[in-house]
C-alpha cells in the first residue's frame, strides 16, 4: 500500500515542480474534493483546477514529503493515508518557504489509475481549538 502513496506523492511533486494546475488536477478523480490552503472546498475537476490556478504567479514550484503516515485500506481499490507533510515552496521572486502540515489523502484506483479522491491539508494547531467561553 505504501508504494501507491509513494507513487502518488512522486506524481504530485512532478506536477508541482513547475506548478502546473492542469497536471496537478489530472491527479484527482473527476468528483474529488480538496480542502487546502484557501477558504472553502474545491470540488470536482474544475474547482480543483481553479484552486491550483489561484496560486499561479504566487507559487513557482513546490515539493512535498509525506511523513508519519498511517494507512487504512478502505476497499479493494482505495486507501486512506493520514499523517504529516513537509512542503518546500519557491515563491514568485525566488523566495523559498517551508511548511509542516497535517495531511490526508483518499486514493482510488477503481478506474485502473491511481488518483486522489479526497485531499485535506491543514495547519497543525498550537493548542486544541476549544472555545474559551463558559457557555459552551
Amino acid at each position: 500500500m505504501i508504494v501507491r502513496v509513494d507513487r502518488m506523492c512522486a506524481g504530485w511533486n512532478r506536477a508541482a515542480s513547475r506548478w502546473d494546475p492542469w497536471a496537478l488536477t489530472a491527479l484527482y478523480t473527476g468528483d474529488a474534493i480538496l480542502f487546502g490552503g484557501r477558504e472553502g472546498h474545491a470540488v470536482g475537476s474544475t474547482g480543483i483546477r481553479d484552486y491550483f490556478s489561484s496560486y499561479q504567479g504566487v507559487i513557482e514550484s513546490a515539493s512535498l514529503v509525506l511523513t508519519e503516515q498511517e494507512l487504512l485500506e478502505t476497499s479493494a481499490t482505495s486507501l486512506f493515508t493520514q499523517g504529516f507533510c513537509d512542503f518546500v515552496f519557491t515563491l514568485a521572486g525566488g523566495r523559498r518557504t517551508q511548511s509542516r502540515l497535517r495531511s490526508s489523502w483518499l486514493l482510488d484506483w477503481s478506474s485502473g489509475r491511481e488518483l486522489i479522491r479526497a485531499h485535506h491539508f491543514s495547519a497543525i494547531p498550537e493548542a486544541p481549538p476549544l472555545d474559551s467561553r463558559s457557555d459552551r
